[in-house]
């Protein structure tokens, strides 16, 4: 271990988004403006949800998982960039960049695994409604929660040994604007072969498998919405399922993007454009989350309106501002 340690830096330099150096002020505020809604967003859901016991049901236990996910995995990563941006801290401890890229990557194979939970969620929901409440219990919940925790920690573990394994005796400056596998790979003096493939397959055997998933999920659910007799119902579930699939487009496509231009993209893609891209997936799905998954479920409207009349807002704005915009 001594003789790693000698062929690692002692630190690295995240140079943020090369060629707009002069634009990171600019391009901190809104991702500032979408960390502070994350952040509200979610914690509001996991009041909402905590504080009401008729909430307490699987569906809900599984978006208190999302929410708590989407919570850590912005905050992984976007509490650095915005101090790139603002105090040009650049630098970040060897063993810090290694567990960024842990936590990063480890939150995205969980956060994929309970996406497709609530799909399945879903589907058993509107196909089977009848043997939801025998398939989906507390055991399933628990299982498929241990699963999804396991799984992305024997897939994500390997990835950065593989790090770890290699020199960094040519540079310490990794373009981006936080610790990325292939970001960080790139600036090793050896040979990247390994980590290459290894990403590829750890991505498409687990999200990539996921996202098929989740796919014949929803094409499955859209067939049974097609024969609902009440136009009113169809419309409304039509609308709930373009939004999730607008959602999980966000989270997916720009991680995929990255992956795949880390790799056949040099040279051909901008920088700027990558890097953008590769912050959506860490900021973009948990600022949209607690909208999608939350507000424009009725039962917690309704309990997030009840809570606001008492406490925030008055009945009559608490009222418009929510069962009129997303009834």
């Amino acid at each position: 271990m001594s003789n790693m340690s000698s062929f690692h830096p002692e630190y690295f330099l995240l140079i943020g988004i090369p060629g707009l150096e002069e634009a990171h002020l600019l391009i901190s505020i809104p991702f500032c403006i979408m960390y502070i809604v994350s952040l509200f967003g979610n914690a509001t859901l996991l009041m909402v949800i905590a504080n009401n016991e008729s909430l307490h049901q699987p569906m809900y236990i599984f978006l208190v998982m999302l929410t708590v996910t989407d919570l850590l995995l912005s905050s992984a990563a976007v509490p650095k960039t915005l101090s790139i941006f603002w105090f040009s801290s650049h630098e970040i401890l060897f063993n810090c960049c290694l567990l960024q890229i842990f936590s990063i990557h480890y939150l995205f194979v969980i956060e994929s695994s309970i996406i497709l939970t609530m799909a399945y969620d879903r589907y058993v929901a509107i196909c089977s409604p009848l043997m939801y409440a025998v398939i989906v219990t507390s055991s399933f919940i628990r299982r498929t929660a241990l699963i999804a925790i396991t799984r992305a920690f024997c897939i994500i573990t390997p990835l950065v040994l593989l790090l770890n394994r290699l020199p960094y005796q040519q540079s310490n400056i990794i373009a981006q604007t936080y610790c990325e596998h292939m970001a960080m790979a790139r600036v090793a003096s050896a040979d990247v072969t390994i980590n290459n493939i290894y990403g590829l397959l750890a991505a498409f055997s687990s999200t990539g498998v996921d996202l098929i998933l989740i796919i014949v999920s929803y094409a499955i659910i859209s067939k049974a919405v097609i024969g609902l007799q009440s136009s009113e119902a169809r419309s409304k579930a039509f609308s709930t399922c373009v939004a999730h699939i607008c959602v999980i487009s966000l989270f997916y496509i720009p991680a995929f993007f990255s992956f795949i231009a880390h790799r056949v993209g040099q040279g051909k893609i901008p920088p700027q454009a990558h890097i953008l891209l590769a912050n959506l997936y860490i900021i973009v799905p948990p600022m949209m989350n607690p909208i999608i998954y939350g507000v424009r479920t009725r039962e917690i409207r309704h309990r997030l309106v009840f809570m606001m009349r008492k406490t925030v807002i008055g009945p009559k704005l608490a009222g418009f501002l929510f069962s009129r915009t997303f009834q």
